[in-house]
């Protein structure tokens, strides 16, 4: 499960609750039928997989450091599409929405730095999740990276467990703090610092059906799919109709216990990096 990954390309095996796996596990999530958490109606995926982790600043700063991102260095049209979604991939459309060079994605990251977990050089944040990514840099970091946006289907299919439909990611028991990293702004301390976005992979109590961390809080992931109702029930699907809004999966590390489910999601114009959005890359299924 773990092939090579350019992001990866040299990175040491610091991830998980031991600090000795490979950053870029992936994952193999068993296609099935599940109800979608947020309309009820069925959905039924292909097998695909899905990073164990977000993306952590380590695996972000080879992205930087290989000047993608840009629009001097965007990607290809068509990169990162759903191989069974017509219109999924890259459009150069969107090559404007990027930063112009790598000065301004760097200033760009560290829009806000008492949260930004990114540094121009590497220190103590790099197996945190990277955050204030936008979701045209998100796209374009898991389509460089072999991968693909999860569609909001896939993100919650690996969320509820699948069939099992899992309250959280870790089953149906009310989230604590052994599970996920959330609610700084009501655990007593004044505000969210650094250390509340957790290095990633390290509460395994919250891992879910398939062994994915971190489904649960620390950062918010973007998704492939526009806001909008899933009204039909649908095969390997993603809502591409009003590309004004992109819906993010997952909670973060501020938000209170009742946004953790494996359903609860929000939604914010796709140009608008936050403090609290990172994401992580699927990958399909040969």
């Amino acid at each position: 499960g773990t092939p090579k990954r350019p992001s990866c390309a040299g990175l040491s095996t610091t991830c998980g609750p031991s600090g000795n796996e490979s950053c870029c596990t992936s994952l193999l999530v068993t296609g099935g039928t599940f109800n979608r958490p947020n309309s009820g109606y069925a959905a039924t995926l292909s097998d695909y997989y899905l990073d164990k982790y977000e993306i952590t600043v380590g695996r972000f700063r080879a992205f930087v450091d290989a000047g993608m991102g840009t629009q001097n260095n965007p990607p290809a049209a068509g990169a990162g599409a759903h191989p069974l979604i017509t219109g999924s991939g890259w459009d150069s459309a969107w090559n404007a929405n990027l930063p112009l060079d790598t000065a301004a994605l760097k200033a760009r990251l560290q829009r806000y730095q008492v949260l930004s977990t990114w540094t121009d050089t590497p220190g103590d944040n790099e197996n945190r999740p990277q955050n204030y990514l936008d979701w045209y840099t998100a796209f374009a970091l898991c389509a460089w990276d072999g991968g693909r946006l999860p569609t909001d289907a896939e993100w919650n299919y690996a969320a509820a467990g699948g069939s099992e439909q899992r309250k959280h990611p870790w089953g149906n028991a009310d989230a604590d703090y052994t599970m996920a990293s959330y609610d700084c702004m009501g655990d007593g301390v004044s505000g969210c610092s650094l250390a509340d976005f957790i290095l990633v992979g390290t509460k395994p109590a919250g891992n879910g059906r398939w062994g994915h961390a971190d489904l649960a809080g620390n950062v918010w992931e973007w998704t492939l799919d526009c806001d909008g109702e899933d009204e039909m029930p649908c095969n390997d699907c993603a809502n591409l109709l009003d590309p004004s809004f992109r819906v993010m999966e997952g909670g973060c590390a501020a938000n209170p216990d009742t946004y953790l489910g494996a359903g609860d999601h929000a939604r914010l114009p796709p140009g608008q990096p936050n403090g609290d959005i990172g994401v992580r890359c699927a990958r399909s299924a040969p």
